[in-house]
Parts: structure tokens; sequence; C-alpha cells
């Protein structure tokens, strides 16, 4: 397997004050790489929706790029709602990023579902390590960096 990828929907949110703040969000991605052993590659981008012709669906929505794959968060204050993913090349505590998630926006009540990616990845270990060791390496302002720690 490739990695996890973890779906998250958290209903009945108390704090809606984090769901609707495009900074609460935008903090939330910052940090929560971090507390899951991943290494932010490019800052969160984060942006707040009206709602268009249902102003009921209105929130905010952010990703976070990680070495090991991306973050993404939807969240509806009005409706006390969100969803998240979490894809990862590498195992991760799926348990604590549930609680850590559900606990800061106070949810109620939540459901997860866990999908096993990439099932068909390169198997062969010298193989893999070459194909990923080649894949994080990139040319960012005109300077090569590595994100193989």
């Amino acid at each position: 397997m490739f990695g996890p990828h973890l779906v998250l929907e958290g209903y009945k949110c108390r704090r809606k004050d984090r769901l609707s703040s495009e900074s609460s969000i935008h903090e939330l991605l910052s940090n929560f790489p971090a507390r899951l052993n991943m290494n932010i590659i490019m800052s969160p981008k984060t942006m707040t929706y009206s709602g268009g012709d249902v102003p009921e669906d209105s929130g905010v929505s952010g990703f976070v790029i990680i070495a090991e794959s991306h973050i993404a968060i939807h969240t509806f204050p009005e409706k006390g709602f969100f969803t998240l993913d979490i894809f990862s090349c590498k195992p991760f505590e799926i348990k604590e990023a549930i609680e850590f998630i559900c606990h800061h926006f106070e949810t109620e009540h939540f459901e997860h579902q866990v999908f096993e990616r990439g099932r068909e990845f390169p198997r062969c270990e010298s193989r893999s390590s070459d194909i990923v060791s080649t894949d994080r390496t990139r040319y960012v302002s005109g300077r090569e960096f590595s994100l193989v720690r």
C-alpha cells in the first residue's frame, strides 16, 4: 500500500467561531501536520466562500501540501459541519488525528472512512526508494532542495 487516506466528517460542531474563521483554519493547517509527524512543503491556502445562492453553505476551505501528500478541509459553520481529508504516503495515527480535530471543533458526532491508496505501488524497496527520492527533489526559486529528510 502507498498510504492511508482518512475521510472525516464532523457534525454538530459547537465551535462555529473556528469553523467560520479563515485565520483559524489557516492556523490549524499550519500546526496540524507536525502533530502527525508530517512536513509542510507549501504554506496552507485558505479561502472563505459566501455560499452563493445558499447562504447557509458559506464556510472556509483550505489545504496544505505536505511532503507525505496533503490535508484539505471544508467547513459549513451555519450547519456545524466540516469535512477533512488526510492523504499520506506513510502511516499516521488515524485515531489521534480524529480525536484532535473533533476536539478542536467540539464535534458532537463524526463519521470516518480510511482507504488504502496505491495498492499496486512498486513494492521493490530499492526501486521505491529511488522513485521517492527523485520525486522529492524539486527546484524552487532557482534553488534545488530535497524533501528527503
